[in-house]
């Protein structure tokens, strides 16, 4: 079982320019020490909205790295594709030393990216393109199997007793939000969708809450980022309903969350590993001409986090690193 092996993984191991948190020094192994490697610059492009703090713990992996690394990390984001895209050629004027990007939207982006590894930028992916970076011939790959997670997540909800789920996307058009729904939906075929703007949260909360006042035989709502989870449970109370809030991915409230209870379990993919590992991956190839994973991509999830484990996490999430 898929579910199965998601828990074993985590008992052995345990989207703005901005994004919620600004740029800070880091000590990047907790020793002090910096690479004595010459000086390169990164670029880190991702399709992060506005607010979004998954793309803080992002940040922070990479800033980390960049640190032990002596890399100058340039981070820029934009949720559109066609603007994501703008910004890597950006980065290849620049001349930077690798580019660091998530593919979400892989059309708009595959010519940018092809055009940078043709120009001589080793360029790697994380988060979003896992279906599709090998074909822009991207150095490597960071993030979780999308469809797979969702599978993993339609089990969880199956092993839990659900009757009918609503998975609700907040971005239209992302391939890794549509994998998951999708896989959820394969291995617990009473899942709907519903489409929010992500970047609009009280709206987000408003259709939450309709459709639950609309739809009472939903027990439990999906959703695809920890701050969505949180609204979620808003939406829940408003709709004087009995719905149960489960999610993908993770931050500091939302792991307090499911220790109160207000969220059953998450979906973790390790975002702070995925903006360390592409950073870092970069550096090796540079200095040593190493390559990470053989071909394939490298996994950073799914693993859940739960009742039975959220206090192992708890204490990661409060340094904002999981």
């Amino acid at each position: 079982m898929i579910a199965a092996g998601v828990a074993l993984a985590l008992t052995v191991g345990a989207c703005s320019s901005t994004g919620g948190r600004q740029s800070t020094e880091g000590d990047g192994d907790g020793t002090g020490r910096t690479a004595d490697t010459p000086r390169m610059t990164i670029a880190l492009i991702t399709h992060a909205a506005p607010g979004d703090t998954f793309w803080d713990l992002v940040r922070k992996g990479a800033e980390a790295a960049a640190q032990k690394d002596n890399v100058d990390l340039q981070y820029q984001a934009d949720p559109d594709g066609a603007n994501q895209a703008n910004l890597v050629q950006s980065a290849i004027d620049k001349k930077v030393d690798g580019i660091a990007v998530t593919l979400a939207k892989p059309d708009a982006m595959r010519a940018g990216v092809t055009k940078a590894v043709q120009s001589g930028i080793p360029v790697v992916a994380l988060n979003g393109g896992i279906g599709d970076w090998k074909s822009m011939g991207v150095l490597g790959y960071f993030g979780q199997e999308e469809k797979l997670a969702g599978q993993a997540a339609g089990e969880r909800l199956t092993r839990d007793g659900a009757k009918k789920a609503l998975c609700v996307i907040q971005e239209q058009g992302h391939v890794g939000l549509e994998a998951r729904c999708d896989g959820a939906r394969s291995t617990f075929p009473n899942t709907e969708k519903i489409y929010v703007t992500g970047t609009d949260m009280p709206s987000v909360q408003a259709a939450i809450t309709a459709k639950l006042q609309q739809d009472k035989s939903i027990d439990r709502v999906l959703t695809l980022g920890a701050p969505f989870a949180l609204t979620a449970v808003k939406s829940v109370q408003e709709a004087s309903g009995s719905a149960k809030v489960v999610t993908f991915d993770t931050n500091q409230e939302l792991v307090g969350a499911i220790k109160t209870g207000q969220v059953e379990w998450a979906v973790d993919q390790q975002p702070y590993l995925q903006g360390y590992l592409a950073v870092d991956s970069l550096w090796l190839y540079r200095t040593n001409g190493n390559t990470i994973g053989g071909g394939q991509a490298t996994l950073t999830g799914p693993a859940f986090v739960d009742s039975s484990n959220v206090a192992a996490v708890e204490k990661f999430a409060a340094n904002g690193t999981r």
